[in-house]
């Protein structure tokens, strides 16, 4: 079920996601605003009432003290929300209402619990333990019709102010306190699904110029692409511009290579052909017999060695796949057996190997390869000197020829690049695979004293093999 709901997500544009979202963070909203924000709204409004309770009294309490007016007037100047009235004890000790005598004796409930609390608290103020000192507030919760809260104040030892909170009051702050946090979440909602579909279309604008960007390359249709970003997006856009780059520089040498591969394949097939047609014919193209039949030879290796590095290139990929974390090769057996395969090609290269044992990590075959490649390298290019060195970190391959170019030198290891010599080749682009594969790395420096190197040691990374 969980996979279900992750690939359902899966299958919405990033535009559905965000209405989603947009829905559940409303849905949240409003489960959270009625269950905790209603359940709150009543003690707010409790708050507040009294607050407005206890400033009115605070108020009417300070003119009562400096100044000179009547009850009847000061109560008239009161808040219009706030019913305000003034009990007065006479000598007998029953309270009086001096103002709003008739509206306060409507609600005959009220005026009886508002009554009953002046005797409570009279009674307490006689007693020894009395706490109801004069200019002191005691607030009531009276669920009434017309008045729900009420503070009771003494303001001298005969005279009580008695404030009553009007029930509309009430229920119009509570409505309009309710409608300014909807308003306000509606605004803050709104606000944030605005801002997020911006967001999105921003991010969605570039991925479809991507996308129609790798459409037509798909096609084979020319693409440009150009996206003014500096973020992932923008990362990603340049990488794929890159890579096309790299592809099309990749696919124009590999034409150039073909070609030159099918001329290298045509050439020594013509001359065998030609050569064994002749001497069929009891004609000797070279001279003699011999002579003639050393060309068809020289020739047939040619096209061997093609076709070996051609072959080798497909099936190295699968040598290289094949679980050899385990293996490891004394890279001394291998440097010593292809030296005495190779050292024929020119005899009149000395090749001076300064060799320990040392083990590499690695399938054997792979590393024979690769060493022939590199040393038939430096043989191709040597004036008169190899120089062999192989110890516990690193195998170097010298040779004493001309430098590399520069220019050439980022670029040596990948397959269908051209050497220095201008011709295409596989096998730098072979070593670098078995290379990289056992985790090593290979490098070509240009000596200074003249000359090139070839190392392959370990990764930084890596501990040494014992």
């Amino acid at each position: 079920m969980e996979v279900n709901n992750r690939l359902w997500v899966k299958r919405l544009s990033l535009s559905q996601q965000l209405i989603v979202l947009i829905v559940c963070f409303v849905s949240f909203f409003a489960v959270f605003f009625f269950i905790f924000v209603n359940s709150n709204v009543n003690n707010y409004t409790e708050e507040q009432m009294f607050t407005q309770l206890s400033e009115t009294q605070d108020n009417l309490s300070y003119i009562y003290h400096s100044v000179d007016v009547d009850t009847t007037q000061l109560a008239q100047n009161d808040n219009r929300m706030i019913d305000s009235y003034f009990f007065k004890r006479d000598n007998e000790g029953i309270y009086h209402v001096e103002y709003h005598a008739d509206g306060l004796k409507d609600d005959k409930k009220i005026y009886a619990d508002v009554y009953n609390n002046l005797l409570v608290q009279d009674a307490i103020q006689k007693g020894p333990l009395g706490v109801f000192y004069e200019d002191e507030s005691i607030a009531r919760v009276y669920p009434g019709n017309k008045y729900t809260y009420y503070s009771i104040r003494m303001l001298e030892d005969d005279v009580v102010l008695v404030s009553l909170l009007n029930n509309a009051y009430i229920n119009e702050f509570k409505s309009t306190f309710v409608e300014n946090v909807i308003d306000i979440t509606v605004f803050v909602v709104g606000l944030f699904f605005v801002i997020m579909m911006l967001w999105v279309g921003n991010i969605i604008r570039p991925l479809h110029i991507i996308k129609n960007y790798i459409d037509r390359i798909r096609v084979g249709k020319e693409a440009t692409m150009k996206i003014n970003r500096k973020d992932e997006i923008g990362e990603v856009a340049e990488a794929l511009v890159t890579m096309q780059e790299e592809l099309n520089k990749q696919e124009k040498t590999k034409e150039e290579m073909i070609h030159n591969i099918s001329h290298d394949l045509k050439t020594p097939i013509a001359t065998i052909k030609s050569y064994g047609e002749s001497i069929k014919d009891g004609i000797y193209p070279y001279d003699t017999l011999e002579k003639s039949v050393d060309v068809i030879i020289d020739n047939a290796n040619r096209l061997e060695k093609k076709v070996r590095s051609l072959l080798f290139m497909n099936r190295v990929e699968y040598i290289l796949s094949q679980d050899s974390d385990e293996i490891v090769t004394d890279m001394r057996d291998v440097v010593d057996t292809v030296v005495l395969n190779t050292k024929v090609i020119r005899p009149e290269i000395e090749i001076e190997k300064n060799t320990m044992s040392s083990l590499f990590r690695g399938n054997e075959e792979a590393w024979r390869v690769c060493v022939e490649n590199l040393l038939e390298n430096a043989l191709r290019y040597a004036k008169t000197q190899i120089v062999i060195t192989l110890d516990e970190e690193q195998l170097c391959i010298y040779n004493d020829g001309e430098q590399i170019p520069e220019e050439i030198l980022p670029t040596l290891f990948k397959p269908y690049e051209k050497g220095r010599d201008g011709q295409f080749g596989l096998g730098l682009s072979i070593v670098s695979k078995v290379v990289h594969s056992a985790n090593y790395k290979v490098v070509a420096e240009n000596v200074e004293t003249g000359g090139v190197i070839f190392k392959i040691r370990l990764n930084s990374t890596d501990a040494h093999l014992t």
